[in-house]
């Protein structure tokens, strides 16, 4: 394990009990239904078999569990064990539905060819080897098959003074609506500090991505900036407004 990854680990390690209760949320709210209709807009269309869908990243488990409960083959994959845990207890009467295994995103141990569907949503910022991953990623999906990329910009004001001033105005416009700081609630410091070496926090995103998806061979790539306004409650919108949710998607 490389010295980044071990960080990067560690960190949500220790953020995964309130991680772990964000997710629950989102489980009881309107997230839930608009995720899967989302989701499902893009998923290719299989027939006479379920379809197969590979989550990686999956934290505390909530797009194994929507995946799950439209009835479909799901795996999902995590580097954290913290967090496997807490999938799975959160999975309830999904959880024989749902194949969990403890992976690195970069090297997935499965055969080419085996997923009609990858999913994965703030993951990609997180990664040592962005590069390596999507290939990887690529190597396991089907012919048509399609990669989710759910992420956003969270640590680029770390090195751009611009969005360094935009984050900080999302915190000001945070305090004045009365909302809780989803930056000030965390250890802000670690992860700044894991940020700063990680490469795709220097990136401008989803463009970066469009790119390098294109070069490992997928066919088709889909963007949509305005994720947020789909997915996320007036709180989030607020605490992210400089740090938009995006959706990646590449097609085999």
């Amino acid at each position: 394990m490389g010295e980044l990854l071990e960080k990067v680990e560690k960190y949500w390690d220790k953020r995964a009990d309130g991680y772990c209760q964000v997710n629950l949320s989102e489980l009881n709210s309107f997230k839930r239904e608009a995720w899967i209709n989302l989701i499902n807009q893009y998923a290719p269309k299989i027939r006479k078999r379920k379809l197969k869908v590979l989550d990686i990243g999956t934290g505390p488990g909530f797009f194994a569990i929507i995946m799950a409960s439209c009835g479909y083959e799901v795996t999902a994959v995590d580097y954290t064990e913290t967090m496997l845990q807490r999938a799975k207890n959160n999975a309830g009467v999904y959880r024989d539905n749902i194949t969990f295994k403890r992976m690195d995103a970069h090297r997935l141990e499965f055969q080419d060819n085996t997923f009609d569907l990858i999913i994965t949503r703030n993951l990609t910022w997180n990664l040592e080897r962005p590069q390596e991953a999507y290939r990887e990623w690529h190597r396991v999906l089907t012919e048509g098959g399609k990669l989710l990329n759910f992420d956003a910009n969270w640590y680029l004001h770390v090195h751009d003074a611009e969005k360094r001033k935009e984050y900080e105005q999302d915190r000001r416009n945070t305090l004045e609506k009365n909302f809780e700081d989803h930056y000030t609630s965390t250890n802000t410091e670690a992860m700044e500090a894991i940020a700063r070496n990680l490469p795709l926090s220097r990136e401008h995103r989803p463009a970066w991505d469009a790119k390098e998806l294109l070069k490992i061979g997928f066919k088709k790539i889909m963007i949509d900036t305005e994720i947020g306004a789909k997915v996320w409650d007036e709180e989030e919108l607020v605490n992210y407004g400089s740090t938009p949710m995006f959706m990646v998607a590449g097609e085999k």
